[in-house]
């Protein structure tokens, strides 16, 4: 055997001298993913889930609407006996959850929720009436 090939061999071994324990030392560890269905996944506090609109605090100054990077809300004028009375249309499809509406409302009646299972089958049930 050549000069060389002895050198390579001896990398050859060190290579696998130190990936065997790496190996079977993934056998033993703990998985670094949750079981989320069967276990319920944690939040963080500030976490920008579904909104979530009041519709009593809400007087139709339409800033939430003009902010959205996305076109994403739309607030619509209803009367509902008599009075005047608005709701708020958002496109999760489009929604990308930056929190800008909720900021910039005066009267506070958007908020973040902490619900992010928003998945569908459907694309026409992402525009949501709230």
């Amino acid at each position: 055997m050549k000069k060389t090939e002895k050198i390579k061999t001896k990398e050859k071994k060190k290579k696998w001298g130190t990936m065997i324990p790496l190996m079977l030392g993934m056998f033993v560890k703990k998985a670094d993913t949750s079981l989320y269905p069967a276990i319920q996944a944690n939040v963080a506090d500030k976490f920008r889930g579904m909104l979530a609109f009041d519709a009593g605090l809400c007087v139709g100054c339409k800033l939430c609407q003009k902010v959205c990077p996305t076109d994403a809300i739309i607030i619509e004028k209803t009367e509902e006996a008599g009075e005047k009375r608005f709701i708020a249309v958002v496109q999760l499809d489009k929604c990308i959850f930056c929190g800008q509406c909720v900021d910039t409302c005066n009267k506070d009646a958007l908020r973040n929720t902490a619900d992010f299972e928003l998945a569908c089958g459907d694309k026409n049930s992402l525009t949501v009436k709230l």
